[in-house]
């Protein structure tokens, strides 16, 4: 069924690369404001809230219960004005189970955002990181085979 839900996400204006796996549990905002790259995957119950631009690259996987949000309010204008942020998985990045990824935030190739971690600033390529507020804490390695 990636298939077809990849032909539906196009069909609402989401930029779809090929072989991309979306399954049937994920919550999308706005598709027009979603762009998947080639191969990149998303689990169940992950949670895509795109007010401004959510930008999945080659190879990134999106685990079950994550939640990438876009927008935020200003708590210091009296208004509580709403804004949005785009935000960016890199290529071969992972973010784990129920991570949370904020607006404006940057998650660099490779890296590994723990699970339950929180997000609110951009994480560097090939590190892991976790925690709450989410910290690198030691290079990702890929081991050979």
């Amino acid at each position: 069924m990636h298939g077809w839900r990849r032909g539906i996400l196009r069909m609402f204006g989401a930029k779809v690369g090929n072989h991309v796996h979306v399954y049937s549990k994920v919550r999308i905002w706005a598709p027009w404001n979603l762009i998947l790259d080639d191969y990149c995957g998303v689990g169940n119950d992950a949670n895509l809230y795109s007010m401004a631009r959510i930008h999945l690259k080659a190879r990134c996987i999106v685990s079950q219960g994550a939640h990438l949000c876009a927008g935020t309010h200003d708590y210091e204008d009296p208004m509580f004005t709403l804004y949005a942020l785009p935000i960016t998985i890199g290529e071969k990045a992972w973010v784990c189970t129920e991570a949370f990824i904020g607006p404006g935030v940057e998650i660099g190739d490779g890296a590994v955002i723990g699970a339950r971690a929180v997000a609110t600033k951009s994480m560097p390529a090939w590190m892991v990181c976790a925690g709450n507020p989410c910290k690198p804490l030691k290079p990702r390695t890929i081991r050979e085979n």
